[in-house]
């Protein structure tokens, strides 16, 4: 069961909140506070999954309380509650440790969305790391391939991430199906194979494989960058910005957009490949 901590100076919309989480079965309210430095004291015992927190606050604000609490919880997630959602205030924010924005006046719906959003980014994180066996180790036998309809629901709902990011033309698309298809199946078995190991197995040309897939997960990059621009709060934006790519590396990629600077976001293969799996597999 998730637990999630709640932050905000007014009692009711810590009551609204609770009762948003009990009732949709999203976890458990293990503890609330009215200050960041309360929260601070409580937090470091409580070790929750998930912290929401306000931006607007006496004393210390909610983007100083993240800096802080992120020190005292690595593993923990933090959404913010703002009603002021202006480029500068989210970019410091995410800068911080933000994942996620609910925006106030709290929409349950909304509250709905984002926390299952964030529970499902933790699950891919506490994944990766069997995902990324198969880039990095381990030998055994290959177990038995997916049936038919289990491997056309995947291939369904993989497209369907793929033509939501616009990357669908994309030359390296039909590779990203191949290696995400042969992830899914091969998850557990596969030890000591480096993605050129991997991609080797469907190519005489691992590089040219591994730049097509490069190339194409660089445009989804930039396709969320665009939307993030336009709308921070995007559903989209929400669900795959932080997933697929590093928050740090999305804001470069939309300071590059703008002009800001000359350096675009990177992509990490690796991380992306096994976001996708993950979506696949849930």
């Amino acid at each position: 069961m998730t637990k999630i901590f709640l932050l905000d100076d007014d009692k009711s919309v810590l009551s609204v909140l609770r009762m948003i989480i009990d009732q949709k079965d999203l976890g458990v309210v293990c503890g609330t506070a009215e200050s960041a430095e309360e929260a601070l004291d409580e937090l470091q015992y409580m070790a929750p999954d998930i912290v929401i927190t306000d931006l607007l606050m006496p004393g210390t604000d909610g983007i100083a309380f993240v800096r802080k609490a992120k020190r005292l919880l690595r593993d923990t997630s933090f959404i913010m509650l703002s009603q002021v959602m202006n480029e500068k205030m989210i970019s410091r924010a995410y800068e911080a440790g933000v994942e996620f924005f609910i925006r106030k006046p709290i929409n349950s719906i909304e509250v709905i969305n984002v926390v299952q959003n964030v529970a499902k980014k933790q699950n891919l994180q506490k994944t990766v790391s069997s995902i990324q066996n198969i880039f990095d180790s381990g030998s055994g036998a290959v177990p038995e391939q997916d049936s038919f309809e289990v491997e056309r629901e995947r291939n369904e709902k993989l497209q369907y991430i793929l033509q939501k990011l616009g990357i669908t033309g994309e030359k390296g698309c039909d590779d990203i199906v191949t290696v995400v298809n042969f992830c899914c199946q091969h998850e557990e078995s596969l030890n000591d194979m480096t993605l050129k190991e991997i991609f080797a197995r469907f190519t005489d040309s691992p590089k040219s494989m591994e730049q097509r897939i490069r190339r194409a997960a660089t445009a989804a990059l930039s396709n969320l960058a665009h939307i993030g621009l336009n709308d921070y709060g995007d559903e989209l934006f929400s669900e795959f910005a932080g997933n697929l790519f590093k928050y740090e590396q999305v804001k470069k990629e939309m300071d590059y957009i703008q002009g800001k600077s000359d350096q675009r976001g990177n992509v990490q293969i690796k991380r992306f490949i096994a976001a996708l799996v993950n979506e696949c597999r849930n």
